[in-house]
Order: structure tokens, then sequence, then C-alpha cells
């Protein structure tokens, strides 16, 4: 059994080799550089493996060590949601390296990294800062080079686990230095359950792969939401003065302009993953206060998480980059608020910005809120995305 924080980060660098001192980091990689050689030619050379063998179950004991506390613990004596990230994607790569376990090798030649948050479903909006938390989880889909982990949080209370939330990481291998993609074993279902799972795992790769293909990045607005962008412009028109210029905020609006909440983080050694990149979990931390303070403007009210969908990590981040994070307001539905979180870095010598994650996230107010209203074409683009990522929330 193993628990979270430390010591399952320590696990996890016993794993790779990494040295647990920025000060000889360098020399940590390097000799991972050498482990090229032990990866497989092709997925064929290595043996396939059951759910059973990545299954993981992970202990945050709130309960019973109360000192342990203090760095889940908010204000307003509830858990931080954000710790509860990083302690997700730390198990999601433990259950990876779980699954491409060798146990002729001491150390593992991949890189495993997180590659997109597929989506994380609460069941239980309260999650209490004095009772013991149970993480369970182990693979469910595995491509060439990919790996779909699939974990569950429980909490002890009034004598028995209750569900709180279902999450679905997708992970990806790479060579020791992180620099191109590695085979990882390939998964055999064992019986109807495992391969009802396995092809649940088909189905969201299939639906990952469609709603890129569709992104309002590449292809135009369907019929359907163009006639919601004109009804928006229109409620929006000036009647007295007969202008496409001129537009009148309606009552019980804010303009999207107005609905804005930026940060910056510059990324010390401390908030380092193994390969010396700055955490994942980290970073959804940070962009997750970002845009739970933002909701918490804009409804006048402390928001409930309801769902966090589609993180995508694009580029990792470098130790030493200023990491600015800016929070949309960008649909409003009843108490409903949709935030998008976008994530950059600026290298401080060549000035380069580039994107590195975009962040989506649905909460709930205990009131209606205020509806948002786009004024540019860019507006609209984001008011349907974010249109798209509630309705994929409220069907699901």
């Amino acid at each position: 059994m193993v628990r979270v924080g430390k010591p399952l980060r320590n696990r996890l660098r016993e794993i790779v080799g990494a040295s647990t001192n920025w000060s000889d980091h360098q020399q940590a990689m390097a000799e991972r550089a050498s482990l090229s050689s032990m990866l497989a030619k092709s997925q064929n050379d290595l043996p396939a493996k059951t759910m059973k063998d990545s299954f993981l179950e992970v202990h945050l004991p709130l309960g019973s060590e109360p000192q342990l506390r203090e760095k889940y613990l908010t204000y307003h004596n509830t858990v931080r949601f954000g710790r509860i990230l990083e302690d997700l994607d730390s198990l999601a790569v433990l259950i990876s390296y779980s699954h491409t376990y060798n146990p002729a090798l001491r150390r593992s030649p991949l890189s495993i990294v997180t590659a997109l948050v597929d989506k994380i479903d609460m069941r239980q909006h309260i999650i209490y800062p004095d009772c013991d938390i149970k993480f369970t989880g182990h693979v469910t889909w595995v491509g060439k080079t990919s790996i779909e982990a699939k974990m569950h949080m429980s909490q002890y209370r009034d004598g028995a686990y209750a569900p709180v939330l279902d999450a679905t990481f997708v992970m990806v291998a790479r060579d020791p230095e992180n620099k191109r993609a590695a085979f990882v074993n390939p998964l055999k279902p064992d019986g109807p359950e495992e391969e009802k799972i396995f092809q649940e795992g088909e189905a969201n790769k299939s639906r990952r792969v469609e709603l890129s293909t569709a992104s309002l990045l590449k292809v135009a607005p369907t019929d359907e939401e163009r006639k919601v962008v004109h009804s928006l412009f229109l409620n929006t028109l000036d009647t007295k003065t007969v202008s496409f210029r001129s537009r009148i905020l309606p009552p019980n609006s804010v303009w999207m302009e107005d609905a804005k909440l930026k940060g910056l983080e510059i990324c010390h050694p401390q908030e380092r993953n193994i390969f010396n990149r700055i955490f994942g979990g980290f970073l959804m931390r940070k962009a997750y206060e970002l845009g739970w303070a933002n909701a918490c403007s804009y409804g006048g009210c402390r928001p409930r998480l309801v769902a966090v969908d589609d993180i995508l990590f694009q580029k990792p981040v470098e130790i030493g980059s200023l990491l600015f994070l800016s929070s949309q307001v960008c649909y409003t539905q009843g108490q409903y608020i949709q935030v998008r979180v976008h994530s950059e870095v600026l290298d401080p010598l060549t000035r380069q910005h580039n994107t590195t994650n975009v962040f989506h996230f649905t909460f709930a107010s205990d009131r209606d809120v205020p509806n948002i209203i786009p004024m540019t074409y860019g507006e609209s683009m984001l008011y349907l995305d974010g249109k798209r990522h509630f309705n994929q929330t409220v069907e699901s």
C-alpha cells in the first residue's frame, strides 16, 4: 500500500532513478540517457499485461493523521481540490509504470508523462478535511505508446467509503530523455468485464479524435452554433442607432472582456517532476485555483466544482520559465459557470511565448449568475467552445 504525497513521488523516483536534489539533476538525467538501449523495438517485443497488473490502492490519511491536514486545508475548513489534482496526476503516472513494469530491469527506461486529463466527474461535492481518503485505479486502455488510466476517489465517513470522484487520464510513454515516443506493453482484457472497460477506452479515443477534428480552431461553427452567435449579436444591438458597431449590454449580463483573471508563476526547481520539468499536478492546481477564483468573483459566492475535462498538455514547462495563466468565464447557464484557463510560458532570454496547457472547468453557484456576452468574433468562438464543454459535462 502506498501513501500519496512524498512517499508516492519517492516511489516514482526509485522507478526511473531520478535525483532527489536539484544540484545533481544533470548527472542523473545523463545517466538516464544510457537506458535507451533497453527500449523495445516494437510493441510485439513486450509481454501483454492485464488490468490487474496495474491496479493500485493509495491512501491519504487526513482523518488518522491530523498533522497532514494543514497542506490540504482551505480557510473554510474544506479540502483544497488543487492538491487532489496533484495526487491524481502522480497516481496516474505510477499506475502507468505498474503496467509497464519489467522485473528484469532495475530502472524503467520509459519517461511517462501526462498528455491529457480526459475527464474528472464529481460524485460528491463535499470533501471532508478530517476523514481518510482512498484512491484506486488501473490501466483501462492502451495504444502503441499511450495509456489510459482510470481512477476513483472515495472518502471514509459513517463507517464506510463513499465515492467522491471518477477521473480518466491519458499518459504517453517516451524515451529516457523525453524526446521521442516509446512503446508500451499491450493490454489483454481478462474476461467480459475487462473487455467492456477496454471497449469504453476505444470509444473514448474515437471521441477525442472526433472532437479534435471538429475544433473551432480548425472548422467553422455548425449552423445551429451560427444562429446562437447571431442571436447574441442581435440582443446587444442599440436599436436607437441602427448601427452594427453600437452595442449595448443587456440586463443581468457581463461582457466577456470583463470576466478575466490573470496570474503569473515563476517556475522554481521545488515544483519539478521526476524528469526535471514542472510537475503537471502543480500546473493543474494553479490553473484550478485561478479558475475557481474567477468563478467566485463572477458569481459572487463560493462555487463548487462540477467537472474538469479536456486538459491538454501541449508542451512541457521548463524550470526557470515565467508561466502566465489567464482564466476566462466563457459560458454561463443558470447557476453554472464554464471557465477556460490558458497557460503559456515566456522564455526570459528569447522572449518567446508558447502555449503549454488549456484547462476547462465547470463550476456551479448557489444562485443564478449573470449571462456572459461575447463582443468580438474571437470571443464568440470562445463562447461556443465553452458551450460545447458544458454540454458534454451535462450529457455525461
